[in-house]
């Protein structure tokens, strides 16, 4: 059976450092119904240290799903790029026995902990016949796959069930972010795409091609960089400089103000140098940008990256992929780019 029947709802889960999405949804034709969603920003306070994180997230989730009033118990949660391992191998065609422990062997040269602690997912990309020029491991010529990994420590599986059961949700499915946000926001459109999902604490670079994230980055530039950033310059405190970025996204703006630029220079390299890496190693260009998350709202951030990396830049919106009552599109539109991650996992 899969994951839906007909009486199924789900309710897809975004539990990030400083801020919980959920989004539910109910299976339909042509496409599924968005029956509630809810946000819940964390205090300064709930942002504890990480021996106390787990109660708190049970605590904070259980008073959102409350307050959101969902319907479900079944849920789907994404784990953060950051804490999972990703990576392209490849290795000859193989029977399905051997592949497998090509595969292990591969991966245990690869990940920074031992294999034995950890959770290992794969999927076969394509297959392949490298041209003569191209150095891999194997005979030249010789049938290849192009195998994508995923390896997380068991540790933080096990935490993450543990703060679903404690919130009384059944946790159907773990999978990384990357693969929620690229279903809510790429979907079945088979171009090279760059996702930019800005977070509180990292901002991730996520390139998608052929729905699949290929290739996932996490730098340590975050939001909440840019307000410590406009903390220090002005002569604030954080609560005070965390509400001025806000209202930044309500000023009708004709240029990025400079406070926010400075801050972007530095992630602007960053996202130049893996667009010109994916470029050579690939040969192929990505076709249009994706902003996400929660910087995604500040004025003409779009336009900057779009003149600065000269390629299409656009707003996330992962609403547009289900269907809701048109009187609620202006609530959802204002708060889309926070909940791509949330959308993707309730499509899963």
């Amino acid at each position: 059976m899969g994951l839906f029947s007909k009486s199924k709802r789900i309710l897809g889960v975004d539990l990030g450092s400083t801020s919980i999405k959920i989004v539910e949804l109910k299976k339909e034709r042509p496409v599924p119904k968005l029956i509630t969603y809810g946000y819940l920003e964390k205090k300064f306070s709930d942002i504890v240290k990480e021996e106390e994180r787990k109660e708190k997230n049970i605590e904070l989730l259980k008073r959102l799903c409350q307050k959101a009033n969902i319907t479900t118990n079944l849920a789907v949660t994404a784990l953060p790029t950051f804490s999972v391992f990703s990576s392209l191998i490849v290795l000859p065609v193989l029977p399905a026995k051997e592949l497998k422990e090509a595969i292990n062997l591969k991966v245990k040269k690869i990940i920074p902990f031992p294999l034995e602690e950890a959770i290992l997912d794969w999927k076969i990309l394509e297959k392949f016949v490298p041209a003569k020029e191209e150095k891999i491991e194997d005979k030249k010529n010789k049938e290849n796959y192009k195998i994508l990994i995923n390896v997380v420590q068991k540790k933080l599986v096990k935490d993450q069930m543990e703060i679903f059961k404690g919130a009384n949700l059944q946790l159907l499915s773990l999978e990384p972010e990357a693969f929620a946000i690229a279903r809510s926001l790429v979907g079945k459109d088979p171009s090279s795409t760059m996702i930019i999902d800005f977070s509180a604490v990292s901002t991730d670079l996520i390139i998608v091609e052929k729905t699949i994230p290929v290739f996932t980055r996490s730098i340590k530039i975050g939001g909440f960089s840019l307000t410590k950033e406009i903390a220090q310059n002005l002569n604030l405190d954080l609560k005070k400089a965390e509400q001025f970025k806000r209202d930044l996204a309500t000023i009708k703006e004709t240029s990025i103000p400079s406070i926010i630029e400075k801050n972007l220079k530095s992630l602007v390299e960053e996202i130049f140098y893996v667009l010109e890496s994916y470029r050579s190693q690939s040969g192929k260009s990505i076709e249009k940008i994706i902003l996400s998350g929660g910087s995604a709202y500040l004025p003409k951030v779009d336009q900057y990256f779009s003149q600065q990396l000269n390629i299409k830049v656009i707003i996330a919106n992962p609403f547009k992929r289900i269907s809701y009552p048109s009187e609620i599109e202006p609530a959802l539109i204002e708060v889309a780019p926070r909940f791509s991650v949330a959308v993707g996992l309730a499509l899963k």
